[in-house]
């Protein structure tokens, strides 16, 4: 059995709930960029300017946002991706074979794998384990850019 096939009850029922088609197509990147470009947005920069401020009030300010906002912004892009999965096995379409898919799961785990670093505590506060947490949440949101263009493409494609 496919994923497809093992989702497709869970499609059924939310197609038996009359969704508009629009919704079904369009809910997932509405709201995923809602959540990447506005939460997640200002989450990366928040932390970056608690990484670059002088202003030591400010660094903690922006380090505390970063610290609040980053666990939600990736639990709603967990749901998100579930969403999507699920949007596209109501649709009937294929799940498993598009590039944004694929870098979907890159985002998926490379943001575990940025939230491991934090939860270690960067290793004891390692300078390096910080400034490598930097760069790699500074590089998933620029995957983040590539993924909503081949979003865009796939739901203009189907």
């Amino acid at each position: 059995m496919n994923l497809s096939e093992t989702l497709e009850p869970i499609a059924q029922f939310f197609r038996s709930l009359n969704v508009p088609e629009p919704i079904v197509h369009w809910g997932h990147p509405v709201m995923m960029g809602i959540v990447v470009f506005v939460m997640g947005g200002y989450a990366a920069w928040a932390g970056w300017k608690g990484r670059l401020t002088e202003d030591k009030e400010a660094a903690i300010k922006n380090r505390a946002d970063h610290r609040k906002l980053m666990p939600l912004v990736v639990l709603f892009v967990t749901l998100g991706a579930t969403g999507g999965i699920l949007s596209l096995v109501m649709q009937k379409k294929p799940i498993l074979e598009s590039p944004h898919f694929l870098t979907g799961m890159v985002v998926l785990g490379l943001l575990y794998l940025n939230g491991a670093v934090s939860l270690s505590g960067f290793g004891g506060n390692k300078p390096g384990l910080r400034l490598f947490h930097a760069y790699l949440g500074t590089a998933i949101a620029g995957i983040l850019v590539i993924h909503a263009v081949f979003g865009i493409k796939l739901g203009l494609s189907i």
